[in-house]
């Protein structure tokens, strides 16, 4: 570990326990703990609630939920997973329907990107937390592509407004803590191709909470069904319905050098 130490939240991902925006919330949870490293000949150093910043030196024994973390990196692990419809995105068992369950990977991974429960389609899973870091980072323009099935006949009008971003309100959760009336935003725009009477494929760069949902119910539509059939290079395929694979070393390398990308320049 280099001489200044490394921050806790990175400490964490790169122990493949979580992405670092989920570390900081586990941080302030007060779900981390450390043990600095005591000098020789001395007493050992007591287990103490983490803070927020903190960083992370040589000898130095981190712990989540008590339990000890590797001193070394895991090797990276990247998997694609069709979820099924009614999964909760979520790791904590505790919760029903969770998406740690229904993989049942033998090892620890996160997900790059939710889907919220009601939809389904390709998630992208690893323990590399630096990663999905940057897949997540909505300023960094990454494509995820849908195919959406409504309640009623599309209308070229509907298409162009979608296509065009469309004025949405986000009250969810995190949202109103923040906002407590809620938080008017105009989405991006969008690619958006008909594929049928009551179905179209839309490519998004953004990840707002419930999105498509709240965009097409803003125009007056009901979607009956959202999947997500790609995420950046990565495409759900023939991908079986809860069923999972490996990425292969290809995949792994485009998406390395993508997330790297912003507004189409590499971000170093």
């Amino acid at each position: 570990m280099e001489t200044e130490g490394k921050r806790l939240n990175k400490y964490i991902s790169d122990a493949g326990i979580a992405s670092r925006r989920e570390a900081d919330r586990m941080i302030a949870a007060g779900r981390v703990s450390i043990r600095r490293k005591s000098r020789k000949g001395e007493e050992a150093n007591p287990v103490l609630k983490a803070a927020e910043g903190e960083r992370v030196f040589h000898g130095d024994t981190v712990y989540v939920d008590g339990k000890e973390l590797p001193k070394k990196e895991v090797p990276g692990i990247y998997l694609a997973y069709n979820k099924p419809r009614g999964i909760v995105c979520t790791l904590d068992r505790s919760i029903p329907d969770n998406l740690a369950d229904a993989v049942a990977y033998p090892h620890h991974v996160t997900y790059a990107g939710r889907l919220d429960k009601d939809s389904g389609g390709l998630m992208i899973l690893t323990n590399d937390g630096s990663l999905a870091d940057r897949m997540m980072r909505a300023s960094a323009y990454h494509e995820k592509e849908y195919v959406v099935t409504v309640e009623k006949p599309l209308t070229a009008a509907f298409l162009k407004r979608m296509a065009e971003g469309v004025k949405i309100l986000l009250d969810d959760e995190t949202t109103l803590r923040r906002h407590p009336g809620g938080l008017y935003v105009t989405t991006r725009p969008a690619k958006v191709n008909r594929l049928g009477e009551r179905k179209f494929s839309i490519v998004l760069t953004q990840g707002f909470n419930r999105q498509i949902r709240r965009m097409c119910r803003a125009l007056g539509y009901n979607v009956s069904d959202i999947r997500r059939i790609r995420v950046m290079n990565i495409r759900l395929g023939n991908l079986a319905e809860g069923q999972v694979r490996k990425l292969t070393d290809a995949e792994v390398r485009d998406l390395e050098k993508s997330s790297r990308k912003t507004g189409g320049k590499d971000q170093r």
